[in-house]
């Protein structure tokens, strides 16, 4: 799930990437972060779901997935759309 908020003082949004209880320890990576797996990992809330928020650019498109720690891949279901990549899968896109 994507939660998104944005801030009217800047030209920010905020997107929360959100996977359900009893999912696998994950990161939320993507081009916002190099697709670097040690930047955003999902971390246990008090509701029994994972998140980690990220600030993004507005009027941006980004893609990104969930990387498991098990050397896994999620895409996003809530995703603005979703493309090929180049490894034979697909990435999930979210348009700011």
């Amino acid at each position: 799930m994507l939660k998104r908020k944005g801030f009217k003082s800047k030209e920010k949004i905020r997107v929360t990437f959100i996977l359900p209880e009893g999912s696998p320890p994950a990161s939320v990576v993507g081009d916002f972060n190099d697709w670097n797996p040690e930047a955003n990992p999902l971390i246990l809330r008090s509701n029994h779901t994972y998140s980690s928020a990220v600030e993004l650019d507005k009027g941006q498109r980004y893609a990104f997935r969930y990387q498991l720690a098990n050397g896994g891949w999620l895409n996003e279901e809530d995703a603005d759309a979703k493309e090929p990549n180049k490894y034979g899968s697909s990435n999930s896109i979210i348009i700011t």
